[in-house]
């Protein structure tokens, strides 16, 4: 049976389905779309100020406190959940924010955040992939091309970093086990958004991500110094990225569907970039930029409306 077909109660435990919404982009999701890359680009270098003095553990612990206070404060956001749903919200949680927020931290120690903001450009890709394997369904021609661009071109971001030492191929690879993790995940929320709507989906979400992660960050703690840098680019991050973008995604994934919704990553390099270089003294390889462009044109081939075959 495919997933799409499942009513809620027969869903698999990973599962997503289409959006909403199979028309052109509305004005309110333009609005989510422009608001997550403005804020989720800008991420990647809050991230890089936050680590300059707390540990990973810490950064992704202190986004989270913050995002899950933004959200609590509305109503909606503790909507009853079902408990045969608990589960979903534990994984989701962990793969969407526990594992890829620690993740990012960490690699951002070795990897400029202009490269992360870069490579993150590939979600739409893992996306794509995730929603074939889960919908049963076969891409068309046009964003098969699109994923073999989207792919090329996230390897060769990764070029320039492969003469910088182990540590800092190490934390290329955890970048795209993070933004692999991301494409799995924007996947497994269409469903559930659209059973209890974002705000209720992103507090549970990110409530079980910091129960999880919280462990780790009273150990991080003794390998931290404060500073108040460090704090507010935290502060900034779980507020406006952790809070209120990922409520913005949740809901736009909900609508457009995960493929089209993880396309708003494409604006995520030219702020990191900008940001990276502008405020960090961060080398821009032209590579990089080469690469970059081919994973925008492969993330907007693959978005692109098509009718695809059945497997």
């Amino acid at each position: 049976m495919s997933t799409t077909d499942a009513t809620p109660g027969q869903r698999a435990f990973i599962s997503t389905s289409e959006g909403s919404r199979a028309q052109a982009f509305a004005s309110r999701d333009w609005g989510m779309f422009t608001f997550c890359g403005l804020v989720w680009g800008a991420s990647f270098f809050f991230i890089a100020v936050g680590v300059d003095h707390f540990a990973p553990a810490v950064v992704a612990a202190l986004r989270l406190l913050f995002g899950s206070a933004v959200l609590a404060v509305a109503p909606s956001s503790r909507k009853k959940i079902e408990r045969a749903d608990v589960p979903r919200f534990w994984f989701l949680g962990l793969v969407w924010m526990a594992i890829p927020f620690v993740l990012f931290p960490i690699a951002e120690q070795w990897v400029a955040s202009s490269i992360a903001g870069m490579i993150n450009a590939g979600v739409p890709v893992f996306a794509a992939i995730v929603a074939a394997v889960l919908l049963r369904r076969l891409p068309g021609r046009r964003q098969a091309i699109g994923l073999i661009i989207g792919l090329i071109g996230v390897v060769i971001v990764t070029l320039p970093s492969l003469g910088d030492g182990p540590s800092s191929v190490l934390g290329v690879v955890l970048l795209v086990v993070a933004v692999a993790l991301y494409g799995l995940s924007v996947n497994l929320a269409v469903p559930l958004q659209q059973k209890y709507g974002g705000l209720a989906v992103t507090l549970r979400n990110q409530l079980a991500a910091l129960v999880i992660v919280l462990p780790l960050a009273i150990w991080g703690l003794f390998d931290s110094t404060f500073a108040w840098s460090s704090l507010a680019a935290v502060a900034a991050l779980g507020i406006a990225g952790t809070g209120l973008a990922l409520f913005a995604m949740t809901t736009l994934v909900g609508r457009v569907g995960a493929t089209r919704g993880s396309a708003v990553t494409y604006t995520f390099p030219i702020v990191a970039i900008l940001l990276g270089v502008l405020f960090r003294d961060e080398k821009l390889h032209l590579i990089a930029i080469v690469g970059t462009v081919l994973v925008i044109v492969g993330a907007y081939v693959v978005s692109r409306a098509e009718r695809t075959r059945p497997a």
